[in-house]
């Protein structure tokens, strides 16, 4: 082996072999094991939450592979309708073209040919992670495959009655001429202002507010402009102010409309003047109000959101036109911030402005256009979805799906019990296109295509026919994932196979959004043999957002995102921060980029590997928290890849050409050593199982680098020297079941750390699987370790435990008089029992060796010590004669302080016992510890003492 690890020279050759080798696909044997990748968007390019799941789902799938199941990870990407499109509109528009002037079946084209040059970026990227998905079944959601099912899809929910085309408000982006789903909508914190207005009574009423003569009311908004659209106004029925005016007319100021005030528990009587304007096609809230009290809907803006010249009042599911006389001319055409300094310019020259209010309000914003949405009316496709979430709910409140950690499904049952409808249509151009037809009269039909439509209603080709231009969200195709990847709509044998796939790895922002779709989505279509509903998955695992060191969310402005590649390659720091401000037009905002940049990372990035990195990802995935990602735990991380690297070229030096015990006839002489570590090793191997089955990744990390770390590398290591050094007294029985338990207990090592760290693992367990008696090509298909806890050996690890408490004692009396490591020190021992005795005639070699003595003296009592530096090991005292070893003077001032600080610590405590209270409330244990402490204490403080006299006659 190399004399130091090089995670580039053995991580791209591994990847490659695997992969050409067919080492991901599924074995077709053992219990079937599955898991569906989230489709990562395939205008995307890896970021910290793309390594972290898959660092999760890869260790599940190692694990559950070498475990002997028939596993299957299948891997895809989503075709991201608006992303997709957004970005070749750009391409086009740099060009001086829109998609417009190519027309819809060119511009297609031209997002293929994206997709086809630049679309596999992700998958390239997600290889580099070593993430062992079956390649060779990619999927893409628009496919051809996928394409069918998803059109089976909609067709069969059209049948079923569950598929409507409605009139409803959606979020509108007036830039992208889309509606957008709310995860695409990010609420901006703003300060604005809140005007009030005086809308007056048809009938000069008396007063509101209590004012006798009063003939308006006060009405607040923050859209001035969309109370050309006003249908009502609304006070809370519970409002002695307004119960008067309940049922009376208003007459809207800027457009002379007649509309009555209603009464409705929406309204709160505390804020502003406890009248509110209801605008039922153009808010959210005011059209549930609206359909409470059969309101009419009146839309005011066109697609671009700007006012219309002539408004539109909704009647029986369609629009008709206002008359003339209630659409001021003077409105047409501005856009509606425009419309909202005309209005409040009209009110304030025809003093119906009451007063201009600041106010701190949340704007809806497109993600990825950064306008202002709209809510608004139009045409659109809906599922009904509360028919599809009841037996969706009932698959997780009966445990047949279970949510890691159990909180989210709180989160899941809020969303689907008060589910509305989905929008599912999108005016895109990017997507899979509505499977529906209309004719001259507005007529519609469904079918999978245009001649099956034909057939089935009898039309010949007289009837002209037109595909709806609107595409599906993405969403949609996206809930088909785990069952539409394996084939369906045809009854394939993968789809048998390894449906309902085992567990799903996913964020917590998108439960709604794709978890619970596919949920409700799977059950409707797929059905078990009995004709129940089949569920997609068995365990839902979601995970936090992956923020940065201080628990900031990463992003650009903050400079603080990482890529996972720079993490695994390096990068230089000027590569960085041109990285960074790649597209930041804002040179303040790149200076402030490249600061941060400086502050965290002076020197770039080295190469840490992927291992470290994966490792990392496993070692911070504490269930349900979000995940604080500290650059120094990477290193910490690529320091134990060259532990175990360099535990590996000790054992391969100490074992190659060997006797190893291969031969099972030959007699073995294991030490105590080994007995311990044949031990810890089936604790450890119980351990990893039992997290892995609970999802706790950060406990398998952490039993797997403390038995790495501390034990094997730091304790076992050292132990075998004395054995298999060149001047041994060891016998060849001794030799041969130490090497022996080295090369085992290592490739055993290599198997339980593969799914977390499969590069460097598989690189050692190619040279260490001869020695160790092992066959087969590849570590990543070996069988995961089985315990044994009959091995477990109680004895042994009491032995072990003894030897590294006299070794450690050894250890701090050289740290305290500050004597080198390799300086063979005498040691005398005083009080040992009759087991430490027995000990010490069994181990005394070991304890030569390892403690550097050069002679272990054993003494009845602590009065026969010469002066010496001492430590205890339970009842037993350790000893190291000080004469020519150390500064007199300052020992004797160390041991003042220490006798100071027991005689303290003894006050403290005979204070606490000499509180009544305390020892009558307290329990019966508690004082009789309190009373232990006083009794060590003061036997120490003696100790010492007579050893401070002793030290005291060098003087």
């Amino acid at each position: 082996m190399d004399s130091t690890f090089n995670p580039a020279d053995i991580e791209r050759r591994w990847a490659e072999r695997w992969e050409a080798e067919g080492c991901f696909k599924p074995s077709g044997t053992g219990t079937p094991y599955c898991i569906m990748i989230p489709p990562p968007n395939v205008t995307g390019s890896l970021h910290m939450g793309h390594g972290f799941n898959n660092a999760i789902m890869d260790a599940l799938v190692r694990f559950h592979r070498m475990r002997g199941h028939n596993t299957l990870w299948q891997p895809g990407t989503d075709h991201a309708g608006i992303a997709t499109q957004m970005v070749v509109e750009r391409q086009l528009a740099a060009s001086g073209v829109s998609r417009h002037d190519l027309g819809r079946d060119k511009f297609l084209d031209k997002v293929w040919e994206w997709k086809e040059q630049s679309g596999g970026t992700i998958t390239r990227q997600i290889r580099r992670l070593g993430s062992s998905v079956d390649w060779s079944r990619e999927r893409f959601t628009m496919d051809e495959g996928l394409s069918r099912a998803v059109q089976e899809a909609f067709v069969r929910l059209h049948a079923d009655g569950l598929i409507y085309r409605g009139k409803r408000l959606v979020n509108w982006d007036p830039k992208l001429h889309t509606a957008i789903s709310d995860l695409e909508v990010l609420s901006e914190e703003k300060t604005g202002s809140m005007w009030h207005f005086r809308y007056p009574l048809a009938d000069s009423a008396a007063g509101a507010g209590g004012e006798a003569g009063r003939d308006y009311l006060v009405v607040a908004t923050t859209r001035p402009e969309t109370m050309l659209g006003d249908t009502a106004v609304a006070v809370n029925p519970d409002d002695e102010r307004y119960t008067h005016l309940i049922g009376k007319m208003i007459r809207l100021p800027v457009t002379g409309r007649l509309i009555p005030v209603i009464a409705d528990s929406y309204v709160d009587k505390e804020f502003g003047t406890g009248c509110v304007k209801i605008t039922p096609a153009h808010d959210f809230n005011d059209y549930e109000v609206g359909k409470r009290h059969d309101l009419p809907l009146i839309n005011v803006l066109d697609r671009d959101a700007a006012i219309l010249a002539t408004f539109e009042v909704m009647a029986g599911g369609s629009f008709a036109p206002l008359p003339a006389e209630t659409c001021p001319a003077a409105y047409a055409g501005l856009d509606r911030f425009a419309a909202r300094k005309a209005v409040v310019a009209q009110a304030e020259a025809e003093g119906w402005l009451e007063e201009i209010k600041p106010h701190a309000l949340k704007v809806p914003t497109g993600d990825r256009s950064g306008v202002v949405v709209e809510p608004w009316l139009t045409d659109q496709w809906y599922v009904k979805a509360a028919v599809l979430a009841k037996p969706a709910l009932e698959a997780v409140e009966d445990g047949r799906i279970r949510f890691v950690p159990e909180q989210y499904q709180n989160m899941y049952y809020a969303w689907m019990r008060d589910i509305q409808d989905w929008c599912i249509s999108r005016q895109l151009w990017w997507g899979h296109r509505i499977p529906a037809w209309y004719d001259n009269a507005g007529k519609v039909y469904v079918g999978h295509s245009e001649a099956e439509v034909r057939a089935q209603q009898g039309l010949g080709a007289e009837v002209a026919l037109r595909q709806d231009d609107d595409v599906l969200d993405t969403w949609f195709s996206s809930a088909l994932w785990t069952f539409s990847t394996l084939g369906w709509p045809d009854e394939t044998p993968e789809l048998k196979t390894f449906h309902p796939t085992d567990v799903l790895v996913t964020g917590f922002d998108i439960i709604f959004f794709w978890v619970a779709r596919m949920i409700m989505m799977t059950m409707h279509f797929m059905k078990n043999e009995d004709g129940s509903p089949q569920i997609p998955f068995r365990t839902v695992y979601v995970h936090g957002l992956v923020r940065d060191g201080e628990g900031q969310k990463m992003s650009k402005s903050k400079g603080n995102v990482l890529d996972p590649l720079d993490i695994i390659d390096g990068i230089a720091l000027d590569d960085l921060v041109a990285k960074r401000t790649t597209g930041l037009m804002q040179p303040k905002m790149a200076e402030k980029i490249e600061k941060a940049t400086r502050k965290e990372f002076p020197d770039g990035i080295r190469a840490f590997g992927t291992d470290a990195l994966r490792f990392t990802n496993c070692a911070l995935a504490s269930t349900g928290r979000d995940i604080k990602f500290d650059m120094n735990r990477v290193e910490g991380y690529r320091n134990f890849c060259n532990k175990l690297w360099n535990a590996a070229r000790y054992v391969l030096s100490q074992t190659d050409g060997k006797d190893c015990g291969q031969d099972e006839s030959l007699p073995l002489a294991r030490s105590v050593a080994d007995r311990w570590i044949i031990s810890r090793l089936q604790e450890t191997e119980a351990a990893v199982i039992a997290s892995m089955a609970e999802y706790r990744f950060d406990h398998v990390a952490q039993t797997i680098y403390d038995f790495v770390w501390n034990e094997y590398c730091d304790w076992y290591l050292e132990l075998t020297k004395p054995v298999l050094a060149a001047d041994t007294t060891a016998s060849v029985e001794e030799q041969r079941a130490t090497r022996r338990t080295l090369v085992r207990v290592l490739e055993t090592i290599l198997r339980i750390t593969h799914p977390l760290m499969p590069f460097i693992t598989e690189e050692i367990w190619q040279r260490v699987k001869p020695l160790a008696g092992v066959s087969g090509e590849f570590l990543m298909l070996a069988r995961f370790p089985e315990p044994d806890l009959s091995r477990v050996d109680a004895e042994a690890a009491a032995e072990v435990a003894w030897l590294q408490q006299v070794i450690a004692g050894l250890r701090n009396i050289r740290g305290e008089l500050g004597i080198s490591p390799g300086k063979p020190l005498p040691l005398v021992i005083a009080n040992a029992s009759a087991e430490d005795a027995a000990r010490l005639t069994r181990q005394s070699a070991l304890l030569r060796f390892v403690g550097r003595l050069e002679g272990i003296t054993v003494v009845a009592s602590e009065a026969e010590l010469p002066p010496v530096s001492t430590a205890l090991v339970g009842t037993m005292t350790l000893g190291v004669p000080l004469a020519g070893l150390i500064d007199v003077g300052a020992e004797l001032t160390r041991l003042d302080k220490e006798i100071a600080r027991l005689g303290q610590e003894v006050a403290r405590v005979e204070a606490k016992l000499s509180n009544e209270s305390f020892v009558a409330r307290a329990p019966a244990d508690v004082v009789a510890k309190e009373r232990d402490k006083i009794a060590d204490n003061l036997r120490a403080q003696a100790a010492m003492q007579a050893q401070r006299d002793k030290i005291a006659t060098l003087a």
